[in-house]
């Protein structure tokens, strides 16, 4: 016989929005219900942001020690060890996963139950052999590797974000199919250990970020031998002796194939909604997610629904943010709504791209010629990135005429740690003056963000009225 669980609230998905929503309502005293199905900790700690970065910094170091005679230290060719790069990496998920554990958890208060979960009701889903009734519901299921109909992939063995850091061994040559984050971040990590790796696109890589800044990654990976194929289509992937082969058209239509040890499918990511019987609760979804409000409820009140499985920004610390919002509302009655004005991402190759608000094509997509100012900054004029021999980077700020800042984005070498000045500007609604105003310190890269709001001012402090001015001023002593 079933058993009956009554709580406050049920969170269905143990991943990084599920498991803030369960924390915080817990320790709030909420009474509380986690169903997982599967690992804890979801993509990001298993298959996702933790083993990816963790495989980037493997492949980092290897490529420092390939650039270290151009800092007068002389090192030989790096010797890679497969075993020990992808120990590391399970050594890293393994050091991360006591905090999102089952174990701690329930040192929280919180019921875990390890069961796939369905919805009989509007107020009760099953999980295993248990029936839970709660007043609330949040839905983070998250999302899954989307694997595109490519004829004869299902036969010839291919790896996705889930599977690849479980190989145990590298490729000899890795072809990615997908130029996004994740395709080229892999495709980084790999090269830089010492793997042959192609990428196919369908467009330009990472298309999503400007393509300014887009150029500087773009320039490094062919620098360090990725073979970059955009602006073509996959049309087949066949498994032969040696690997596999895939077949590809150029838009131009010319057609052309590579031959590879494995494959790697880096195609996009879809909702995970299957199995959750949503019907039966009146939630309305789609293949892009569940649909819900600015306050993340969906068609059913009494759930709301967290992370991918929104369809939306698919960014761990979107999840984390979306966790916010839903335990303002469901346990404390605010009508919080989520503001996506300065929602940041980052990609973590050498150098990282970064990005937060508005880039330039969609600001002019949306205002007129006149009404944008475009700042630029070179890390090639900061002392600290020549110091560091890392010159190869741009700082990109979209404003208004007036200064109100609509984005910015950084091509360089911690960018992701550089755009965080522009994150909180946005988010506090700072004008470019308050930045320019900063007292930065010397040398640092953080300099670029001064540097670049400065040069907002500097067709005014420098035209010829100014300079009139200060020859007037100074005839009074």
């Amino acid at each position: 016989m079933a058993k009956s669980i009554e709580a406050d609230i049920c969170v269905i998905g143990g991943g990084s929005g599920g498991l803030s929503v369960a924390a915080g309502a817990s320790q709030m005293g909420a009474r509380t219900v986690l169903v997982e199905k599967g690992r804890m900790g979801g993509d990001c700690l298993n298959y996702g942001c933790v083993p990816s970065k963790a495989l980037l910094a493997c492949g980092h170091a290897a490529q420092a020690v390939r650039r270290a005679p151009a800092y007068g230290v002389t090192a030989g060719r790096p010797a890679v060890d497969a075993a020990a790069v992808y120990a590391r990496v399970h050594g890293t998920i393994a050091a991360i996963a006591p905090i999102d554990s089952a174990e701690r958890f329930e040192g929280l208060g919180v019921t875990v139950i390890a069961a796939a979960a369905r919805f009989t009701g509007p107020g009760e889903i099953e999980a295993g052999d248990t029936r839970v009734k709660a007043r609330r519901f949040v839905v983070a299921t998250g999302s899954s590797p989307f694997v595109p109909p490519i004829p004869g992939l299902a036969e010839a063995p291919y790896f996705t974000n889930e599977t690849i850091f479980a190989a145990g061994a590298l490729p000899t040559h890795l072809v990615i199919v997908g130029g996004g984050p994740i395709g080229i971040e892999m495709a980084q990590a790999h090269r830089q250990l010492g793997v042959a790796v192609s990428v196919l696109q369908k467009g330009a890589i990472l298309p999503k970020d400007d393509p300014e800044l887009v150029d500087v990654v773009r320039r490094r990976l062919i620098a360090e031998g990725v073979d970059l194929r955009e602006g073509v289509t996959v049309s087949a992937v066949e498994k032969t002796p040696r690997g596999v082969r895939v077949r590809f058209a150029a838009e131009d239509g010319a057609a052309g194939d590579i031959e590879g040890s494995h494959i790697l499918v880096a195609a996009g990511r879809r909702p995970t909604v299957g199995g959750l019987d949503l019907e039966a609760a009146g939630i309305a979804y789609t293949a892009k997610g569940i649909a819900v409000d600015a306050r993340l409820r969906t068609t059913n009140r009494r759930v709301f629904a967290v992370g991918d499985v929104t369809g939306g920004y698919q960014f761990t610390h979107m999840a984390g943010y979306h966790a916010g919002i839903v335990i303002r509302n469901a346990l404390f009655r605010l009508p919080a709504k989520v503001d996506t004005r300065a929602v940041p991402w980052v990609t973590y190759t050498s150098p990282e791209l970064a990005q937060v608000g508005l880039t330039e094509a969609a600001a002019r997509a949306t205002m007129a010629e006149g009404e944008l100012r475009i700042l630029r900054w070179t890390y090639a004029e900061n002392d600290r990135a020549q110091a560091e021999g890392e010159t190869d980077g741009l700082i990109k700020v979209v404003a208004t005429k007036g200064g109100r800042i609509l984005g910015a984005g950084i091509a360089g070498t911690h960018a992701g740690e550089t755009i965080q000045t522009w994150i909180l500007a946005i988010a506090q609604k700072l004008k470019v003056g308050a930045v320019a105003a900063m007292i930065a310190p010397y040398p640092t890269l953080g300099e670029v963000n001064k540097r670049a709001a400065g040069s907002f001012y500097t067709p005014t402090l420098f035209a010829p009225r100014t300079r009139k001015l200060v020859r007037f001023l100074s005839r009074f002593g």
